[in-house]
């Protein structure tokens, strides 16, 4: 059976910026790993979609032009991108935080996060051949418990989202990926760096940076030494992802 398909007539066209192209795929498709298998022949750009109403799960193919080692910071303008995408279409005072590095919450609650995959084995100082930003956001809790009885868990449909479900998600995110990116190139990752740091819970006393491996940095008011929280590790088992269930923990 082929995974790809077609729009039907019933569903809205969606609109995305250039130089995205779309790849639907049915409803038992996996977005993150088409994207990986189609990569070095789609190129960047390619963004493979799973239309669901219960959740937003799509995946985008990169072409980068650093070593691996600093290419994978694209995840931090991914993860920026998701967040503002849902501040968008957010109600006044909905708090759209990032439980570093992967994990996108709303009022406090798991909606889903991102993930990122690369060639395996490229060395560290050599530029991949792509990366796959991958995303799920959960619209609609399909767990059967009513709402507020697991503060830890949310949907977005729960949330006051009743105008942002899966195929806004996605214009919404392919729409401030490009700002993200655009805003990289024209003024250097910092620009990413503060876009995804504002969106960590506060912490008094301490400032926060992203190193040039993509690590964590944190520097606390009255000490010298500078605590660092390793990416690469946390890339590897993605917090907010549910292998069994192959969607966002419940």
């Amino acid at each position: 059976m082929a995974l790809e398909t077609r729009a039907s007539p019933l569903e809205p066209e969606l609109t995305l910026p250039p130089p995205f192209t779309l790849v639907r795929l049915r409803e038992l498709g996996d977005a993150f790993a088409h994207a990986i298998s189609v990569a070095p022949e789609r190129g960047a750009g390619t963004l493979v979609y799973v239309g669901r109403f219960d959740l937003a799960e799509f995946a985008v193919v990169l072409e980068p032009d650093e070593p691996l080692a600093q290419a994978r910071r694209a995840f931090y303008a991914g993860m920026a991108a998701l967040a503002d995408a849902l501040a968008a279409n957010a109600q006044p005072e909905t708090a759209i935080t990032i439980d570093w590095p992967d994990t996108i919450s709303v009022n406090r609650g798991t909606v889903g996060g991102g993930r990122l995959a690369w060639p395996k084995g490229t060395p560290e100082d050599e530029t991949p051949l792509w990366l796959v930003f991958g995303a799920m956001i959960r619209t609609v809790s399909m767990s059967g418990t009513e709402p507020g009885l697991n503060p830890l868990v949310t949907a977005l449909e729960e949330e006051g989202f009743s105008d942002a479900m899966s195929d806004q998600v996605l214009e919404s995110f392919a729409r401030h990926f490009m700002v993200a990116l655009d805003a990289w190139q024209e003024h250097g990752f910092g620009a990413v760096a503060r876009s995804y740091l504002e969106r960590l819970p506060a912490e008094q006393g301490a400032r926060r940076d992203i190193d040039e491996n993509g690590d964590l940095l944190i520097r606390r008011m009255g000490k010298t030494q500078v605590e660092r929280k390793k990416f690469l590790p946390k890339l590897a088992a993605p917090a907010w992802f549910d292998p069994v269930a192959k969607g966002p923990r419940s």
